[in-house]
């Protein structure tokens, strides 16, 4: 195995996921705050698409970090790495699109399929390079 090294490719792909997480909290933070809903969804559809649009990128994108970072710290080339992080940023932005009803509902599934691949694949990779 090679010796750590400071990754180069992944922090890339945390700062654009941490801008989204940002904007995805913002837009639910600012609903609540225009439609006093203090707590909870207060019965209302939207408020509900706006939490659950951000709950899911909390979710799922700390695991498929913590993967493809590991992945980087073991020596995953820069096109693995590349590719699997572009497929997380992908896949969330299609999921929060399809589920804010910002854009056609097929994004949800397709952006939810894109961030379980990325994480599947990095951990299949990390298993086939630690065994």
């Amino acid at each position: 195995m090679e010796s750590l090294s400071i990754p180069s490719v992944t922090p890339l792909y945390i700062a654009i996921l941490g801008i989204l997480f940002l904007i995805f909290t913002l837009r639910a933070g600012l609903y609540r705050v225009k439609n006093k809903i203090s707590i909870g969804t207060g019965d209302d559809p939207e408020m509900v698409r706006r939490m659950r649009s951000q709950a899911n990128f909390i979710e799922t994108v700390p695991m498929a970090i913590f993967l493809l970072i590991t992945m980087e710290f073991l020596g995953a080339s820069e096109v693995w790495l590349h590719s699997l992080c572009s497929l997380l940023v992908l896949g969330r932005i299609s999921h929060y699109l399809g589920l804010s009803e910002l854009g056609p509902f097929l994004l949800r599934p397709l952006g939810m399929v894109s961030t379980l691949i990325s994480i599947l694949l990095s951990s299949i990779w990390i298993f086939a390079n630690v065994l």
